[in-house]
């Protein structure tokens, strides 16, 4: 494949770290630079990685750098993507692809118009606990398929996070936070989503943070932070999905799909692996992995589109990034305006991942 596909990393937050972990001493790609505005990580994690410490415009024009991975907050994700497309680079960023559906259409747009690659996260959903319930549902194993649910609940993040504003408003709540690892599985489960109708509420108006330096201190709520909607699927399975920071727990598993011959129950979505469990409706059976990345990490899938083709595009490509950003946002705006909305993007169906195991993803042998 000739030199190693280079990665520029714009951001070096705790995130970093795990994508660093799954792309170090991969042979087809190389960190080859690293900016943050924090000079000293920058200069360090460069240091660790035979990597050059560079500001932002000095590393979407290094020649070097093939693919910027955007690890920056939500805010600057489509400004970094737009510079770095515009220097002639292919993108792979954190979830959201922006953090508003109209600056995620202009990444979108701007990539394809100028030919490169872009790419997104989540990529847990390439792990081989969604895609092994993608194998099962392919073989027909529940029938056809005719309905699914997906549940997110927990009590909030302030029990946990020492700075949990954001979350609490415009841009933040659950389905905003944790949705995109739901929606995106149910694309691969389901294919793309044609309508959506959605309803919200909000349990109080301040939220206390339980840790840190600012344990204590109540924090405002302007948006809500309960959001359940039906998702129609263009090949006519409905999802009901409920995110929420208004209980304590569930026992619901998080994603769940229902046929005319039987029911699997898929994993956390927010993970890659997990049990998959297929219901016939007299016994249960624990499925043994039979598709996706084994063992994977945050970085497979940059490392799925950087050695994908034109036969075969990125599974976790910006298309299904900005799909699953419309349909969440169009579930909040139906909230408001009590209207059942159309989607205007679609999507394909990403291809089924083979079962990789890592050291066939992570050697010299191409990806498939």
């Amino acid at each position: 494949m000739g030199d190693p596909h280079g990665i520029g990393i714009v951001g070096l937050g705790a995130i970093s770290a795990q994508y660093l972990a799954t792309l170090t001493d991969h042979p087809h790609l190389r960190v080859t630079a690293v900016a943050d505005l924090n000079q000293a990580r920058a200069a360090e994690v460069a240091a660790e990685h035979g990597a050059a410490a560079l500001d932002v415009d000095a590393l979407v024009a290094d020649p070097k750098v093939d693919t910027v991975l955007n690890l920056t907050i939500p805010a600057a994700h489509a400004d970094i993507a737009l510079r770095a497309i515009a220097a002639g680079k292919g993108v792979y960023g954190e979830k959201p692809l922006a953090a508003t559906f109209d600056d995620a259409r202009r990444v979108a747009e701007a990539g394809a118009a100028a030919g490169v690659p872009i790419g997104c996260a989540p990529d847990t959903v390439l792990g081989t606990g969604t895609q092994t319930a993608r194998a099962a549902i392919d073989r027909g194993d529940i029938g056809s398929p005719t309905f699914a649910t997906a549940t997110m609940i927990t009590p909030g993040h302030e029990r946990w996070h020492p700075n949990p504003d954001f979350y609490y408003t415009e841009g933040g709540g659950p389905l905003l936070d944790m949705g995109p690892y739901y929606v995106s599985s149910l694309v691969h489960l389901l294919g793309p989503v044609s309508a959506v109708t959605g309803a919200s509420s909000r349990s109080r108006d301040s939220r206390i943070i339980g840790s840190g330096p600012r344990a204590g201190e109540p924090v405002p709520v302007s948006i809500d932070t309960h959001v359940t909607g039906i998702l129609e699927h263009a090949g006519g399975a409905l999802s009901t999905l409920v995110m929420s920071f208004d209980g304590s727990a569930t026992s619901a598993p998080p994603i769940e799909v229902h046929g005319t011959a039987g029911s699997i129950s898929v994993p956390d979505p927010n993970t890659f692996g997990g049990d998959v469990t297929l219901h016939d409706g007299t016994s249960e059976d624990i499925l043994t992995p039979s598709a996706g990345y084994a063992d994977a990490g945050r970085g497979i899938g940059l490392i799925d589109m950087a050695l994908a083709d034109h036969d075969r595009p990125a599974r976790a490509g910006g298309d299904l990034a900005l799909h699953a950003l419309e349909v969440m946002t169009a579930l909040i705006r139906s909230a408001t305006t009590g209207r059942r909305l159309d989607i205007t993007t679609t999507v394909d169906r990403p291809a089924l991942v083979p079962l990789t195991p890592r050291a066939t993803w992570h050697s010299p042998a191409r990806a498939t």
